[in-house]
């Protein structure tokens, strides 16, 4: 910010001295900065908002038996839910029941999900395929 006050202050020096049209205009400087901050906004700022607006709402639709992948790719079944802590079963065994902060959940895969899939795999296997010259038997 800093940066951006000194040279503000630079141009705004410039055009009170009354030097010739050697320098830089003022409003060609404010220009050059709006341009910047606008480019900084939809590179960089704006990705992220977008990115954290959808692990929000993902965390919004966790319930307990949902699959989960934690971001050092561990995967576990949701047993329950707070706030901002989720407590996590790992593999088959029943003991291990860990307690993690909701920012650790990478992917979620919910029961209906997987129901879903499920269903239109099998639709797809017992579909039968035709051809040109008529029905193909299995």
């Amino acid at each position: 910010m800093t940066f951006l006050t000194g040279l503000v202050n630079f141009a705004a020096d410039a055009a009170t001295t009354g030097e010739p049209n050697g320098g830089m205009g003022i409003g060609i400087m404010v220009g050059y900065i709006v341009i910047i901050i606008a480019f900084f906004y939809v590179i960089a700022i704006r990705p992220q908002k977008k990115q954290n607006a959808q692990h929000e709402e993902m965390v919004k639709k966790l319930k307990p038996g949902d699959s989960i992948m934690t971001t050092s790719g561990f995967y576990g079944t949701v047993v329950a839910v707070d706030d901002d802590t989720v407590i996590v079963e790992f593999g088959n065994n029943k003991n291990c029941r860990i307690p993690m902060h909701v920012k650790a959940i990478a992917e979620v895969e919910s029961e209906e999900d997987s129901y879903e899939k499920e269903e239109t795999v099998e639709e797809e296997t017992t579909e039968e395929k035709s051809s040109v010259f008529g029905k193909k038997k299995k």
